[in-house]
């Protein structure tokens, strides 16, 4: 490419994060940044106008076909994942990964697929583990991977992660990360052989286009799991990290945020099993007062009883709804610790 490439990725607790890292990007900064924050797919982004002010550099809404300039900061648009091919920009509303679009690992893929050697990936606070799988990639092609101090996060889990699947990253806090990129882009670039990856050409097409499926990806297999999107099979995915999964439609889904997934689709299945036992003993308690008021004695007791027994019923679902939540949320805790 003969330009450097700097991606960023952050989530919960990103905004900080990534005004602390453009603070200090020096003013002549020779390479392009694209940055990838997790947003509401239905809300207008701030981020160019904060990140704008935050350091010295331009920052700008990505935009369809734009020639990747240096010294500029790209970031994501609502509900659109951003990749870069052939030194350009490119939007797409292909499959959400890990829930998200935009999604930080296809910006990330398409980085290590384009630039190689010269891209450099950067993962900043979030919570589970996003970008994980993205870095790896750019390590493995030859980039240099940089992870946020987690103590330095306002949520450790994500550069947790990306430090556990490539512990060769650089690792500072957000404020030092700046200048690290700045003599990072200063140094050349040792050219160096990459391999052609068919998976992260599939991984990426998919993403940029929508074209799926698990069908153009060699060495997936079906898991026995399903999708929380639309509720497909899940594929594994060769290679490391592992285990990742896609969908036949395209979804793609880290171990994390599979997890979480799952959690939430048990939560509604609890509450949707409360919500028809409360309405049942409503009913049934109906019953037994027209048996009642009928003179069937018989009746309105057995219903009586039957409605006490299914008021019991929720109860003990409403239960197992808290403590679930009470579990996850110490879980949580330790997880982010």
């Amino acid at each position: 490419m003969g330009r450097r490439l700097i991606v960023m990725g952050a989530s919960a607790g990103g905004v900080e994060a990534l005004r602390a890292v453009v603070a200090g990007l020096p003013p002549d900064f020779a390479a392009s940044v694209v940055v990838v924050l997790h947003i509401p797919r239905g809300s207008p982004s701030a981020l160019p106008g904060i990140l704008d002010r935050a350091g010295p550099l331009p920052a700008v809404p990505a935009e369809q076909g734009a020639l990747l300039r240096p010294g500029v900061v790209y970031t994501a648009p609502a509900d659109h994942h951003v990749l870069v091919v052939d030194g350009h920009l490119q939007l797409s509303t292909g499959p959400s990964e890990n829930g998200h679009r935009p999604a930080i690992d296809p910006l990330f893929r398409s980085a290590a697929l384009s630039y190689g050697p010269d891209a450099i990936g950067v993962v900043l606070s979030g919570t589970r583990d996003d970008g994980t799988a993205g870095l790896a990639v750019i390590a493995a092609r030859g980039g240099t991977p940089v992870v946020q101090e987690p103590d330095d996060a306002l949520h450790a889990a994500m550069p947790a992660s990306a430090l556990a699947q490539v512990p060769g990253a650089l690792v500072h806090p957000a404020t030092k990360i700046g200048p690290v990129l700045g003599e990072l882009v200063s140094r050349p670039v040792a050219a160096a052989p990459v391999e052609d990856d068919e998976l992260l050409r599939a991984e990426t097409r998919i993403a940029a286009t929508g074209v799926p499926t698990t069908d153009t990806l060699d060495g997936a297999t079906p898991s026995a799991f399903s999708c929380p999107d639309c509720h497909g099979v899940l594929f594994e995915l060769p290679g490391m990290p592992a285990p990742r999964f896609r969908c036949r439609v395209g979804h793609a889904w880290s171990p994390g945020a599979l997890e979480v997934a799952q959690a939430r689709a048990v939560d509604e299945a609890l509450w949707a099993a409360v919500r028809a036992l409360e309405e049942k003993a409503d009913l049934v308690e109906r019953l037994a007062s027209a048996a009642h008021e009928h003179g069937r004695t018989r009746s309105a007791a057995a219903y009586a009883l039957r409605a006490a027994r299914t008021r019991g019923q929720a109860q003990q679902l409403r239960h197992l709804v808290e403590d679930g939540w009470a579990e996850r949320e110490q879980d949580g805790g330790a997880i982010e610790e």
